[in-house]
């Protein structure tokens, strides 16, 4: 049992050694900051006026974390005449971070681009029911929200920028009537297709419509 035990801690010294020349990689937190992955996902930001009320979010959650409250309300016509429409009205957001276990669905399912990462993970509170974030704190997170990354330059452009650029349909329809140097319109002229005559077929005629042979009445005393 002896021989086994010099050996060991010969071994077991020489790994202290290896370890001691060796350069540390523990970050000293939360003296120093770590320097997180710009897709870091820390906690959940809301932009409150992309917010529809359409439920997605909620309905999506597998751990039912989102509670959203909203009502109705009337929006008056903007041209006389018109008719009224009607807007949901966010009253309540909130995701109550104890329940999440931050998969980032309710980030992918917004068609509204209204729930974002941000990379802010420093929110732990002493009581769990802290980490209930109304609308108000989720809002205060957009703040931290880093930009977006930058398009490829060999892609194509997006298509509500290409909308967006794109001239009004009367004044294109005007730029395209008047012509070069505002001259006059050509009004084009229609030609007519020629259609050619097709030789007409006489339909071959059937029994019933040929003509049968006259039939003349008996005479007196001849049988019928």
């Amino acid at each position: 049992m002896g021989d086994g035990v010099i050996p060991g801690l010969v071994k077991g010294l020489a790994t202290t050694a290896r370890s001691l020349t060796r350069h540390t990689h523990t970050a000293e937190y939360p003296d120093v900051s770590p320097a997180l992955p710009p897709r870091s996902r820390g906690v959940i930001a809301l932009t409150e006026e992309n917010c529809t009320s359409c439920m997605l979010c909620a309905r999506e959650c597998p751990d039912w974390c989102i509670y959203i409250d909203s009502h109705k309300e009337e929006v008056p016509p903007a041209t006389p005449g018109g008719r009224a429409r009607q807007r949901n009205v966010l009253d309540r957001f909130a995701i109550d971070f104890s329940l999440c276990m931050y998969c980032g669905i309710c980030i992918e399912v917004c068609p509204f681009d209204a729930l974002h990462w941000s990379p802010e993970f420093e929110y732990a509170e002493l009581d769990i029911r802290d980490l209930l974030h109304e609308k108000d704190r989720l809002g205060a997170w957009m703040a931290t929200v880093p930009p977006p990354p930058a398009l490829d330059p060999a892609s194509a452009e997006p298509a509500e920028v290409a909308a967006a650029a794109k001239p009004p349909r009367a004044a294109a329809a005007r730029g395209a009537a008047a012509g070069p140097a505002g001259a006059a319109p050509a009004r084009a002229a229609r030609v007519r297709p020629v259609r050619e005559s097709q030789p007409t077929t006489e339909l071959p005629t059937t029994d019933r419509t040929r003509e049968l042979p006259a039939v003349t009445p008996p005479e007196d005393g001849e049988p019928e």
